[in-house]
Order: C-alpha cells, then sequence, then structure tokens
C-alpha cells in the first residue's frame, strides 16, 4: 500500500481501531464540483520561498515552502478546472478592525495585526494563484468558510455537489471548513499535497482524521485526474441554469 503522510503518527493499534468501527470509507467525487481555495494569501505563506522560521520574520502567520509547495499543486488544479468550467471561490480572511478578531485576539494576539486587514499585503492571494474573472472571492473573519458568509448561497446557486478543499491551514480552517461542508452533504474532496499547516504532526494527524471522518484525501494528480475527465463547460452550464 502506498505510504501516506500520516503514516508515521499512528499506531498500529489506532489504525486496528478505525478499520473494526468501519471508518475511512470514501465518499467519492460527485458530478458539480467547486474547488475552495481557503486563505492562500501572503501573510500565510511569506513573501518568497524560504523555510519556515524565515518567511515568519516578514509574517507571524507564514508557513514558507510548506505553503509555496501546495501553491504549486493548487495551480496544477486551477489549470485542469477551468477549462471544465468548474467553479473556483476563494475564501480569505480579511478585517475592518479589531472587533472583526473575536476571540483570535486573545489566543494569538498577531492574528490582531495590521498585516490582517482588509487592502494590506498581508491578505492578498499571492499572484500565482489569484483569482480571474468569474472567480469568486469570500471574505471571511474566523476558520469556517461558511461561518458568518453567504459561501453556502453562492454553492446552492452554483447546484454544487463536491467541494475540493485546499489551501490552508489543515488543522485549522480548512479543517473545519471541511466538517462544516460534510454537515451540510457535500462530498468532501482534500487533496493532500495541496493544503499546509505550519505544523507538521497537525497537518498530518488532521488529514488522518478527516480521510476517518469527513473527506476523501487524495493526492492532487488523482483529483486532477477527476477534473480532467469532466465534460467540457458541464461547470458553465450548471452556473447558467442556476441563474435561469
Amino acid at each position: 500500500m502506498e505510504k501516506r503522510i500520516w503514516d508515521d503518527y499512528i499506531t498500529d493499534v489506532d489504525r486496528r481501531v478505525y478499520e473494526k468501527a468501519g471508518f475511512g470509507s470514501s465518499s467519492g467525487f460527485g458530478s458539480r464540483p467547486a474547488i475552495l481555495v481557503i486563505d492562500v494569501q501572503y501573510r500565510t505563506v511569506g513573501e518568497a520561498r524560504g523555510p519556515i522560521l524565515e518567511a515568519m520574520d516578514a509574517y507571524p502567520t507564514a508557513v514558507g515552502d510548506r505553503g509555496w509547495a501546495a501553491v504549486d499543486r493548487i495551480g496544477e488544479l486551477l489549470a485542469a478546472a477551468r477549462p471544465k468550467g468548474v467553479p473556483v471561490l476563494y475564501p480569505v480572511v480579511e478585517r475592518k478592525d479589531r472587533f472583526d478578531t473575536g476571540r483570535w485576539k486573545d489566543k494569538i494576539p498577531g492574528m490582531d495585526s495590521e498585516e490582517h486587514r482588509i487592502g494590506q499585503r498581508g491578505t492578498q492571494i499571492v499572484e500565482e494563484i489569484a483569482p480571474e474573472p468569474g472567480d469568486v472571492v469570500v471574505s471571511k473573519r474566523y476558520a469556517s468558510a461558511f461561518f458568518g458568509t453567504p459561501l453556502m448561497t453562492y454553492l446552492n446557486d452554483l447546484d454544487v455537489d463536491t467541494l475540493i478543499v485546499t489551501g490552508c491551514t489543515t488543522s485549522g480552517c480548512v479543517r473545519a471548513t471541511v466538517t462544516d461542508a460534510f454537515s451540510y452533504a457535500f462530498r468532501v474532496i482534500v487533496p493532500e499535497d495541496a493544503v499546509y499547516d505550519r505544523g507538521e504532526a497537525s497537518h498530518a494527524i488532521n488529514l488522518f482524521d478527516m480521510s476517518q471522518k469527513y473527506a476523501d484525501v487524495p493526492t492532487t494528480d488523482e483529483v486532477v485526474s477527476f477534473l480532467e475527465g469532466l465534460p467540457t463547460g458541464s461547470g458553465e452550464a450548471v452556473a447558467q441554469e442556476s441563474k435561469a
């Protein structure tokens, strides 16, 4: 069996427990996917590729190379999705003032910094995967892309049945969005190498846990193959039907 990113962290007993309980089945892909690109901003990757501790000199929330590696994979997904008319939505954290920060300012004081404010360089989506005409940017304040945003309205309008969730952090905003998406009965796909986190163990263990309960966790290559197999323009047709 192909080695998974979590194999070095999950014990044999844990693995047997989940198998015996019947966890980890596949929900599979639907026929009307959308891609979510969560918080892929300069504040989460840094200004240039490099080690995480160097990236943090510019932005304390940046993860450096770990994030940029995922950016490359997200770019591959978008290149496969856009010719098929698959909707692409960008939920991103950006705040007007400290009241938008809620309890973040207590747990992680750096989240109340100027670089998280609307219009700042830190909140800009990285150029390599920047939104294109027809994409949707969803401004959010907290972990889940669904909480306090119109995301669900957009997905209903697009008649989406599958969410391909990318971005960061695996243990935070990605996971919160995945659990909400699962609760709304979407099929959820988390490409293992298109999400990132500042903690290696947290990244791996959360991918394992999501794969057992809430999402399928394939590789980006497997998701690209699915996208390439979609009828050309199918996503655009769904979008037009939803507006009719």
